[in-house]
């Protein structure tokens, strides 16, 4: 007997809605709602009887053995030769005839393809509005929230939690942006993408099925029409990809940033808490930032990922042996740890604490040396602009090895007539992050 994938291994996915999208039975389901749009197509052309049709499409997927299923899969190296005798059996006798009539392997299970993708996006979609409404949230009550910018791990210039958060938000927008511009086409094409079968079969009829099909069938899946087969055209799957890339791309910088903020030394951020979560099996101190552990870890598996299905656009002749049959795992994963990081995050962001005490005390960490960019734009006139930086950088050196303010080491160190109280204040120097996190908000305004 077949184990259980349960996401024992794999917890990002494990439990969320994504799991249940894009499981084995979520694809058999798919296959048989293909097999039954394709035959009332077919009916709608004439080509097969309306009570086949039907008959067709009536039939329970759950009826079907998936694990014989799957077994018998290797003789054929694609669940579709088996499936097609296991779900003739269910029909009456007098529908047999009419199941998978002109069609291949590949227009079955590529369809059922795309309905699992159109299916898995309509669970990972809501979930990441609603990571972007939380964010527009967070950056517009902390618009003007002073904390430090960080550059290659080290204080930069002052900068606002706002901006921060608009720049999570503007990079979940264009994940939203790029699942809306995917195209989900249906598949049809016959044994080498010439629709011959079907054409001969609507012959029997005396009706035209050939291109008159691809409409018809693409509109009972209600997925995109396609211009021709797509065999070995595979640009839908690698476009699939790589916006679910950019999904776990955006929101695993979110939970990289949280980790980074949420530690012991940082606490500028806490992760919303829940019992049990973030414990450790030995520290009972510990309160880990799991959620966005979840969400990185799928974010640094999506690009492996992303990697074959991209190299399986090399497919020779009309139909491939290998490139077509490595996609399925790849392209399955995919889907599940994009939509349980989108659910993941959605928890997430929604309940972030932010410390902004605590924001505004790291400021000051450096006595006022965070501000040094704008102190040597003031002083560039007096001493020069070489002269002003030397000067800095020997002061801020003294502050940070003596521990004095740095307004006091550099009053001892030159004699200028100068507002250093005023230039000193972090929330003077904010540049026009006020007015970049209004931007993003826009966007996000015409958005929804």
């Amino acid at each position: 007997m077949a184990g259980t994938d349960s996401g024992l291994l794999a917890p990002t996915w494990a439990g969320t809605p994504v799991a249940r999208a894009v499981e084995d039975e979520a694809w058999l389901r798919a296959m048989v709602d293909v097999e039954g749009a394709l035959a009332r197509a077919q009916a709608r052309l004439g080509v097969i009887p309306a009570a086949a049709a039907e008959a067709i499409s009536a039939v329970d997927a759950g009826r079907i053995d998936l694990v014989e299923l799957a077994e018998r899969s290797r003789a054929a190296a694609n669940p579709v030769v088996a499936f097609v005798p296991a779900l003739t059996a269910l029909l009456p006798e007098e529908a047999r005839e009419y199941v998978h009539r002109g069609s291949t392997s590949q227009d079955i299970l590529d369809s059922a393809t795309m309905l699992v993708v159109k299916r898995a996006l309509g669970l990972l979609v809501p979930d990441l509005r609603r990571v972007a409404a939380a964010l527009a949230g967070l950056a517009e009550r902390h618009r003007d929230t002073v904390m430090a910018g960080r550059t290659l791990g080290q204080h930069a210039v002052p900068i606002t939690f706002g901006l921060k958060v608009a720049t999570w938000l503007q990079l979940v927008l264009d994940a939203l942006d790029r699942i809306k511009a995917l195209v989900l086409p249906a598949e049809l094409g016959g044994a080498a993408g010439t629709l011959a079968a079907y054409v001969e079969y609507a012959k029997l009829s005396g009706v035209d099925g050939g291109v008159e099909l691809i409409e018809p069938f693409a509109e009972e899946l209600g997925l995109a029409v396609p211009v021709l087969p797509w065999h070995t055209a595979r640009t839908p799957l690698v476009d699939v990809a790589g916006a679910l890339q950019i999904v776990t791309g955006a929101l695993g910088k979110i939970a990289l940033d949280v980790q980074v903020l949420s530690r012991t030394e940082i606490g500028e951020l806490a992760e919303p808490a829940a019992e049990g979560r973030g414990a450790s099996s030995a520290m009972p101190q510990k309160r880990n930032p799991v959620l966005a552990t979840l969400i990185v870890s799928a974010a640094r598996q999506l690009p492996a990922l992303v990697s074959v299905l991209a190299q399986a656009m090399v497919a020779e002749d009309e139909r491939p042996a290998g490139a077509w049959h490595a996609e399925w795992q790849p392209l399955r994963e995919a889907l599940r740890l994009a939509g349980g990081a989108a659910h993941t995050a959605a928890e997430l962001v929604e309940g972030l604490e932010v410390f902004p005490e605590r924001m505004a005390s790291t400021v000051d960490v450096l006595g006022g040396a965070i501000v040094s960019e704008r102190l040597n734009v003031a002083l560039a006139p007096v001493l020069g602009k070489a002269a002003a930086k030397k000067v800095l950088g020997a002061a801020t050196a003294e502050a940070a090895r003596s521990g004095r303010p740095l307004r006091e080491v550099l009053a001892e160190q030159v004699e200028v007539d100068l507002p250093l109280d005023d230039l000193l204040d972090p929330a003077r120097y904010l540049g026009a992050a006020g007015a970049l996190v209004d931007r993003v908000l826009a966007r996000y305004r015409l958005s929804t």
